[in-house]
């Protein structure tokens, strides 16, 4: 048993690197710390949305512990989205705390005065120490909220302070908060369709030093449904996409100002599939608008 244990060991270092790094994920920057990510994370809205049931909340315990065996650290919630929040912290207490895990929450309360009771319930239901991002959901009382938020982070309280916004919605005034606040991550609609932000959002990520998470890269899943119609074209092979939604974050996270990606499921296929799709090649910019260009004419 140890000549075999001994060998095995040998074989996987002799492995070509080539190889290993095909299932490792590629990950990026947060600009205002260096700290890095992986580009591909997992979203909750919805998906974990199962109360109390025991079948149900396995699987959403199975789905973490594929993402986290996949190199996934970033878990995203809110209290908008009903038992989410529960459901993370049960399957956080079932895999025994992950260490690597990057907690984002969002405060959404239309009561500048209720934000801190509610951050406090949503920490308890993930029962985590504290946050690592809290982000003001969808801009709901933003002038109230973030200036509590980024009093948490200057006491240690929270690691990051960020905003939110979906669907293309408020976009200016997005803008004006990423110009005039010192926020570290901003999250977004993006993808092959939904590409406003491209004009001025991502450049603006870049130019002021913002972190980007990418929500609804599937749109809520309506998107990969309307591709699946249709043949994978065989050139998303050349960038080692081998499904629809591989070669749809890839798009995505191609993008240099893009920290991550967060769609969400409830399936285990699906989070390793989403996993690998943040490793290997990702497309150059020709690749990007080929794909992009595809996707329209669908």
């Amino acid at each position: 048993m140890i000549r075999a244990m001994a060998m095995a060991a040998a074989a996987a270092l002799l492995r070509p690197l080539s190889a290993r790094a095909l299932t490792a994920p590629v990950t990026r920057p947060i600009p205002s710390s260096g700290e890095r990510l992986p580009v591909v994370g997992l979203g909750t809205w919805i998906t974990f949305n199962v109360g109390d049931d025991p079948e149900l909340r396995d699987e959403c315990a199975a789905v973490m512990r594929a993402f986290f065996r996949e190199g996934g650290r970033v878990i995203d919630s809110s209290p908008m989205y009903g038992s989410s929040q529960e459901v993370i912290g049960d399957g956080l207490g079932r895999l025994g705390r992950p260490p690597d895990l990057f907690s984002a929450d969002k405060v959404w309360t239309s009561s500048g005065a209720g934000g801190p009771a509610q951050i406090e319930e949503s920490r308890s239901s993930w029962r985590v120490p504290r946050f690592d991002l809290l982000q003001v959901h969808n801009l709901l009382a933003w002038e109230e909220h973030l200036p509590d938020l980024l009093a948490m982070k200057a006491e240690g309280r929270v690691r990051y302070v960020g905003i939110t916004t979906s669907e293309g919605r408020r976009h200016r005034e997005v803008e004006e908060i990423m110009a005039s606040r010192p926020i570290d991550f901003v999250q977004i609609t993006y993808n092959a369709v939904d590409r406003a932000v491209e004009r001025r959002i991502l450049p603006l990520a870049r130019d002021r030093g913002i972190a980007v998470l990418v929500n609804r890269p599937f749109r809520q899943g309506a998107l990969i449904r309307h591709v699946e119609r249709h043949r994978l074209p065989s050139w998303s092979g050349e960038i080692g996409a081998a499904s629809w939604a591989q070669l749809l974050l890839k798009f995505i996270v191609s993008h240099p100002a893009v920290t991550c990606a967060i769609p969400a499921t409830a399936k285990v296929a699906h989070v390793v599939e989403n996993m690998r799709a943040g490793a290997g090649v990702f497309p150059e910019p020709a690749m990007r608008r080929r794909i992009a260009a595809h996707i329209e004419r669908l």
